[in-house]
Order: structure tokens, then C-alpha cells, then sequence
């Protein structure tokens, strides 16, 4: 549990930080490439912190094995530790975060932006609540 507990704090400090940089409109965002690639990176290791964190779950409670990283989610729902909508944004997420990290096509700032800012701290947010309810079972 404690290797959860500090994973769900790292988490919660990506969040906040992501928090404090995170321009409150679009045109700030395009053009502040630092601020940019800042709330890029941050957003790449809250997704990662998720997977992780959804790894030691399913170890720690000796779950069925994932043979993909995407299918971790799939477990944590499975086991209702997760729920399925929010399974279904964090994959989303993940998703995001492939592209944003191996940069695979051209990378859309505005898409980009709206779900850092409209989605991610949000989903991070409530992965954090679900995965402490279940710990508290």
C-alpha cells in the first residue's frame, strides 16, 4: 500500500504543479513554447503515474496480468476498481500521451490544450478518489 499511497502523491503534486503553469486561455499557450512543452511533459507523467499506479493495484492485489500497458485500465475496471467511463478517458488520455511523447503525425495545440486543461486534472483527480475508495475496502 505505501508504494500506492506515494504514487497517488506523486500524482497529486503533477497535478498541482500542472495547476500553477497552466495558461487560463489558448492564445497564452500557443505562443509561450516553454509554458507549452512544460504542461506537455507534466501531462505525460500524471498518464504515466496512472499506469503505473494501476500496475502496483493489480500486483499488489494479484490480478490477472496485463499483456499491454492499455489493458491495466481494462483490469482496474474489471475488478470495479475503476469505473468504465472513467477507464474509457484515462485511455483517451493515454492516447494523448503516446502522441505526445513519440510524436506520431502532427500535434494539434488547441486539442491538446482543452484536454489538459478540460480532461486530464480532472480524470487524475477522480482516478485518485476511485483507487482510494477501493483501498479503503
Amino acid at each position: 500500500m505505501n508504494r500506492i499511497n506515494d504514487k497517488l502523491e506523486e500524482i497529486e503534486k503533477y497535478i498541482q504543479e500542472l495547476s500553477e503553469i497552466i495558461p487560463v486561455d489558448f492564445e497564452q499557450y500557443k505562443y509561450d513554447f516553454k509554458t507549452k512543452a512544460a504542461c506537455e511533459r507534466y501531462s505525460e507523467k500524471i498518464i504515466g503515474a496512472i499506469i503505473d499506479t494501476s500496475f502496483l493495484i493489480i500486483k499488489e492485489n494479484r490480478l490477472k496480468i496485463p499483456e499491454e500497458e492499455k489493458q491495466a485500465l481494462d483490469i482496474l475496471c474489471e475488478e470495479s476498481i475503476i469505473t468504465n467511463e472513467l477507464k474509457e478517458r484515462l485511455r483517451d488520455a493515454k492516447g494523448m500521451r503516446n502522441i505526445l511523447a513519440h510524436e506520431y503525425g502532427k500535434i494539434d495545440d488547441k486539442i491538446v490544450f482543452e484536454s489538459i486543461k478540460d480532461e486530464l486534472i480532472f480524470d487524475a483527480e477522480e482516478f485518485i478518489k476511485q483507487i482510494k475508495k477501493f483501498m479503503k475496502y
